[in-house]
Order: C-alpha cells, then structure tokens, then sequence
C-alpha cells in the first residue's frame, strides 16, 4: 500500500494539488519538499518520497500552479513570472503551516524554490538540487525554448506527446505507461496547461535568474547537496563541479549514467545520497 496520499488545497483563488506522505511515527523534522521542473509535475518524486517516509520523514511535492492537477488560471489571472511563482510558493507553505523545511529541487522550474530560500535562508535547513539550471551559462535546451515561440509554441504545447517526448528524451529512458497516462492526462483534460507552460517558458528570464543564483551562491552557508546526472546534454556538468569545487558547504554526488530528471529511473541512487545527507 502505497504511503502517499493525494490531496489538493485551496490558496486564495489557487487550487494546489499536492502529493504528501507521513511517516508512522511523529516527527519533530522538519518537512522534505519536493519541487518538479518542466513539464513534470509531483508524480516524479513518488519513489523518493516513499523511501524518505519509510525512514521517518514527511514528503511533500506540490504540482506547481500551472502544472499538473493544480490550478491553471489564464494569464490575466496569475503572471507565470518568478515572483508570482515565489509569491504564490509562500502562501503553500503558509497555508500548510510549514515555517522550516528542507528543500529538494530538480530542473527548470527550480530556480523559483531556489530564488525563494536565497530571500528566506532562516526558512530552510538543507537544500538539495537534482540537474537544475544554477550559472549564467545555462540555457534551456531547444527542444523547450520553442514552447515560447509565438505561434510555434502555441501548437507544440497543446500536444500531449510533448511529455512523453521531453521527459523520456530528457531521462533517456523509457517510462511507464502508467506514469505517461498521469503525465499526459493534464493536457488532454484542459487546453489551459498548455497555455500555462507556454507563458512561463516565455517569463523565465534564465539569463537574469540564473546570474542572481550565481551571487547568492556567494554568500550561501547552508548544507546543499547537488546530485548530478552526468550524462544530461542540456545542462553541462563543469559550472556545478566548479561550483562544488570553491564552496565548503556544497557537496557534488555524480551518478555517471543519469540524464536531466534522474529522480525518475535513480531513485534507489537518489534516496540513498538524500537520506546519507541528511
């Protein structure tokens, strides 16, 4: 029987959708948030979060707004920018009462859980970061960019395939069709994720984000483990070597044949270095 339990939040005029699981014993730790990236959703940390549950911790793993089986307001309604994203995050943790937590990141949309704990370092313990866009060099991989293309994007985005076609080219391995029936169902229930995935493509701003990531790095004292799949062709791995390299407290552990989401076949690997961490 599965520990995880699906669940889904009222936030003002946001619907989150959220996966949790509880340990069977009580806990004084503080909570493990998972955050997905692009075009995933919470469905991806699932083995993970089992295995930490089984060792006494709680899981959390929201689908972000606009993401998955959480709300996907138009545009006019929430901007899909950084800080409605950071805005939005906070008021999640408000409304589930999280003061203090560690955070688990991976891919694209990272930079957002990453970007808030920078401005709220007395809100997080630990921080670990799965392949994720970290220095200015970092770009998004062609195959995403085009979700932002006028028109071009507007056609791409609205075709379910395209999670089966990024998450399996990006992981480089097949995933279950259990898992793309979940991941695609978003797409074929409303044309509003696509929208949603379009606009925040376009309002990213890596270049900016990704340089403001660099200067907080500076000055980041907190424990943080990157785990790195070594065979992702988005997202080299030399900046996070580098990165490891001239700070003390970042710890870089490599899995040689994972991609960009190693989460999804590494689960084993990734549940072992987060639990050795923390």
């Amino acid at each position: 029987m599965s520990l995880i339990k699906e669940r889904s939040l009222e936030v003002g005029k946001l619907k989150w959708f959220y996966r949790e699981a509880q340990p069977q014993q009580e806990t004084e730790k503080p909570p493990i948030l998972f955050l997905h990236g692009l075009p995933s959703h919470s469905l991806c940390w699932c083995e993970v979060m089992e295995k930490v549950t089984e060792r006494g911790w709680r899981a959390i793993a929201p689908d972000w707004i606009g993401s998955g089986f959480s709300a996907k307001p138009e545009r006019r309604d929430f901007a899909y920018t950084p800080e409605a994203y950071s805005n939005a995050f906070e008021e999640f943790l408000a409304a589930l009462e999280i003061e203090k937590f560690i955070l688990v990141v991976q891919g694209y949309l990272s930079t957002v859980g990453l970007q808030y704990i920078f401005a709220n370092p007395d809100r997080c313990d630990r921080v670990v970061i799965l392949n994720a866009p970290l220095v200015s060099t970092a770009q998004l991989p062609w195959s995403m960019k085009q979700w932002g293309i006028p028109f071009v994007g507007d056609m791409l985005t609205q075709d379910p395939l395209l999670v089966d076609r990024t998450l399996e080219g990006g992981s480089g391995f097949r995933i279950a069709d259990k898992n793309l029936d979940i991941y695609r169902k978003p797409f074929l229930q409303t044309s509003a994720v696509g929208r949603a995935l379009m606009t925040t493509v376009r309002n990213l701003n890596l270049p900016k984000v990704t340089a403001q990531l660099e200067e907080s790095f500076a000055n980041w004292t907190k424990p943080t483990l990157i785990i790195w799949g070594s065979a992702d062709s988005w997202l080299p791995e030399a900046p996070v070597e580098n990165l490891a390299a001239t700070h003390e407290n970042i710890k870089l552990i490599k899995l040689p044949e994972a991609k960009h989401y190693p989460q999804e076949h590494w689960p084993e690997e990734v549940s072992q270095a987060l639990l050795n961490f923390l």
